[in-house]
């Protein structure tokens, strides 16, 4: 069906006629924002004076409280309806600069004729309030324009199926209330609004593109029957976008029950949660809970241990290689991170119901007041079929009772007589205070110099047996860190625990392995890989930290993820579903660069419950960039480019550091001049980028991201190649490509995931041989400059 002139003129009077309706509606909706913003002010300025305050009797107080409670409600009221009034204008102003960007025309079973049916980014009744002029693109009739070709067709509702037929599908272009283009399509969304988006400059904040949702990603973000969903797709297939689209639609499909503080993000980095923070704002919901496992592993552990970060581990194993205890550290960070040490650890932890658990004693003042032994003595008189978290409580629970009759006899120490001579003013009046309070003495109790000092002494004592009383109650009695380090004293006990564990190759350096761990441990430093373990060890000592109010989880970059991670974040969201993406040619960190399947986590699901999606075709880059980087891997036939024409990439060998310098300061120049707004100089390490930066911005204005860097702006970047993993650039220059630098098969995926950042240039610049993975690409799709 071809688009006629008079169809195009009919569609632009529509586009008007929306265009005044939203105009029409704002209007109103700022005079009701105004009078409702004049009543808050009012009702705060006034508010004690319609409160009726006395408090002679009780009957008076309970009527106080009834005023001052009715007022406060009133002023929550007023104050729900201006927030609900600032969000729909909000909302109304974005269809104002696009109202819609989509149509089906829908002619139901039984019905005369079609329904145009027009999406948009949210709802748009017309002013009687009975006929949509737009539908929220998350509307179940919505699914018929990402899922159908014109033709038969058909969408779920609450009440069931609706079969009918699309007659007419149709796209617009429109931008500031014009309509640019559109054009009829098929099921597909048309290449042509697909290269005007995807032709635009990238951004320091990823955005939100509903119009161009494709049928395989319209399948994960609908999907509500799995319990676990797994995206696999390649480097700029839309995997993040589509997460972010399914949690906006979750939020609106169940919008009386689910909440945004209900779903919650695991992201890379601080770097990337800033990415992507804006991304639901813009389609008019809130943001989600973000965080990163690392921020989780502070919050258990910061104060026990100084943590390393994933990025300091990417830095050691991108720049130690030279160091003694190299290869032994790689082959702990690999064995730690794998299912096999996970079984390992679940015998370690039935076996320690029996025996092997150590305990800290609880002391006051330098003394010991209950010895580990005893602790050790109780908690295995204990019945071992009971689970050992049970039986923690119940020590502790014994535990508090002995400490009640210690507390007792310490009163009579002389160190109490003196706490209360040096007791000053202020701390008197305090004690006095909080013993009154409690109700220990009357009035006149003070007045008695032996009763005083008997109250003052308990006290004392209380307070200062305080943290004593906490110590017990949170488990601390438990050394965790004793009986982690212990699995690393014996190679015995590993080989009781998993005899053929020992016997694969991967465990040759085992004895270094072990003397590495527990000598950190020792200096309570925990390596990036011990910390996932050692959560999942406290777990099972102490029983599951659960969050039941959390319903979805989503992780993003779930390649870099372990076995353990996948389990404690499991346990620690019982009630969830979990949406996991990733990449396995994007596994750049050393446990998981040999992985290439989600076992570790579809192991903790159903079949049942369980769907996978798998997203091959890659729209951030041109089609020339596509076309270079799958030839990097050894799989890369799989992923489709998207026909997006632009340069082809090039490759420059430099001939000294000066030149090196100086072809990449004209570069990055060049590419400004073509209007590029994020040129991202990609260096392999961060003391790569460090360098760089220290030359360059000399000669350019440039900005250095490093771990803690939390956003960055639009312009010229230096960026170490782990921290642009998940973001994308308008083009990448590649600092260098030499076989020095990529030289080492495990440093492939590295290398492929920098090269993907590009959308639309890419450059590489090189000295000496250039980094082998290039030996596979064709000559014919990149440009040489030697």
């Amino acid at each position: 069906m071809s688009v006629t002139d008079q169809d195009r003129q009919n569609e632009q009077q529509r586009v008007e006629r929306v265009i005044s309706e939203i105009k029409n509606r704002i209007d109103d909706l700022k005079e009701h924002v105004n009078v409702v913003s004049e009543d808050i002010i009012g009702i705060r300025k006034h508010f004690w004076d319609d409160v009726t305050v006395n408090f002679e009797d009780a009957i008076e107080a309970v009527e106080t409280y009834a005023s001052i409670k009715q007022q406060a409600e009133v002023l929550s009221e007023r104050e729900r309806i201006h927030r609900h009034a600032q969000n729909q204008l909000r909302t109304l102003q974005r269809l104002l600069h696009s109202p819609y960007f989509g149509r089906i025309d829908f002619q139901e079973e039984l019905e005369s004729k079609p329904e145009a049916i027009y999406l948009g980014i949210a709802s748009l009744l017309d002013k009687n309030e009975e006929e949509f002029l737009v539908y929220d693109w998350r509307a179940p009739i919505s699914s018929l324009y990402y899922d159908y070709a014109p033709g038969p067709a058909e969408y779920n509702t609450p009440s069931g199926n609706v079969n009918g037929e699309i007659t007419c599908k149709r796209q617009y272009i429109i931008r500031d209330g014009k309509l640019l283009h559109l054009f009829d399509t098929g099921v597909t969304i048309g290449d042509e609004l697909l290269q005007e988006v995807l032709g635009k400059q990238a951004d320091s904040q990823m955005k939100s593109i509903v119009a161009t949702i494709q049928r395989d990603q319209n399948l994960i973000i609908r999907n509500e029957r799995s319990r676990l969903v797994i995206v696999s797709g390649a480097a700029g297939s839309g995997k993040t976008s589509a997460a972010l689209q399914r949690i906006a639609y979750l939020l609106y499909r169940y919008r009386k029950t689910l909440t945004a503080e209900q779903i919650v993000l695991f992201s890379p980095n601080s770097l990337f949660n800033s990415y992507v923070s804006t991304v639901l704002p813009e389609l008019g919901e809130e943001n989600m809970q973000q965080t990163t496992f690392q921020e989780y592993a502070e919050h258990r552990l910061g104060d026990d241990f100084r943590l390393e970060n994933p990025l300091e581990q990417m830095e050691y194993v991108l720049t130690a290689n030279d160091q003694s205890g190299y290869e032994a550290r790689l082959e702990g960070i690999r064995f730690k991170s794998s299912t096999l040490f996970l079984q390992a650890m679940d015998e370690y932890a039935n076996s320690l119901k029996q025996s092997g658990i150590m305990f800290r004693p609880v002391t006051f003042r330098n003394q010991t007041l209950i010895s580990a032994a005893h602790i050790h003595e109780l908690f295995y008189s204990l019945d071992t079929n009971l689970p050992i978290p049970n039986r923690m409580v119940l020590v502790a629970k014994s535990l508090l009772t002995e400490l009640k009759k210690l507390e007792q006899r310490e009163r009579s120490k002389t160190w109490v007589e003196e706490e209360m001579e040096l007791l000053d003013r202020d701390a008197y009046v305090a004690a006095y205070q909080s013993l009154r309070r409690k109700k220990q003495f009357r009035e006149d109790t003070f007045d008695d110099f032996e009763r005083e000092q008997e109250l003052l002494a308990n006290w004392i004592v209380k307070k200062q047996f305080q943290p004593l009383r906490d110590f017990i109650r949170e488990l601390q009695f438990i050394d965790t860190r004793a009986i982690y380090r212990q699995l690393f004293l014996s190679r015995d006990l590993l080989e009781t625990l998993a005899p053929t564990t020992l016997q694969h190759k991967v465990l040759d350096n085992w004895p270094a392995v072990c003397e590495q761990t527990a000598e950190r441990l020792e200096q309570q430093y925990l390596a990036c890989e011990d910390i996932p373990p050692y959560l999942y060890l406290q777990e099972r000592l102490e029983g599951k930290q659960t969050n039941n109010l959390v319903r979805h989880v989503f992780l993003d970059e779930a390649q870099d993820y372990s076995a353990f991670q996948f389990a404690l974040i499991k346990s620690l969201f019982p009630r969830a579903k979990m949406t996991v993406l990733g990449d396995w040619n994007q596994a750049i960190y050393a446990h998981a660069y040999h992985q290439n399947s989600f076992d570790a986590v579809t192991s903790l699901f159903e079949p049942e419950e369980t769907e996978t999606f798998v997203l091959t075709k890659s729209y951030r880059s041109t089609y020339p960039i596509v076309l270079f980087t799958r030839q990097l891997l050894q799989n890369g036939d799989m992923i489709e480019p998207f026909m997006r024409d632009g340069r082809l990439p090039t490759l420059t060998k430099v001939t000294s550091p000066q030149a090196h310098t100086d072809q990449i300061e004209a570069r990055i120049r060049e590419l400004a001049d073509r209007g590029h707004q994020t040129i991202a100089v990609i260096t392999k390490t961060l003391e790569e980028a460090q360098a760089v930066h220290d030359v360059l911005q000399e000669r350019l204005p440039i900005r250095l991201i490093k771990p803690a860097t939390l956003s960055f702006e639009k312009g010229i970047l230096i960026i170490p190649s782990y921290l642009a993993k998940g973001v994308e650039f308008d083009a990448v220059i590649l600092y260098d490509a030499s076989a020095i630098c990529y030289g080492e098969e495990s440093e492939r995926k590295l290398f492929y995931t920098a090269c993907t950042r590009a959308m639309h240039e890419l450059h590489l610049y090189y000295s000496g041989e250039k980094s082998p993975f290039l030996d596979n690409v064709s000559p014919e799709y990149y440009e040489l400059f030697v």
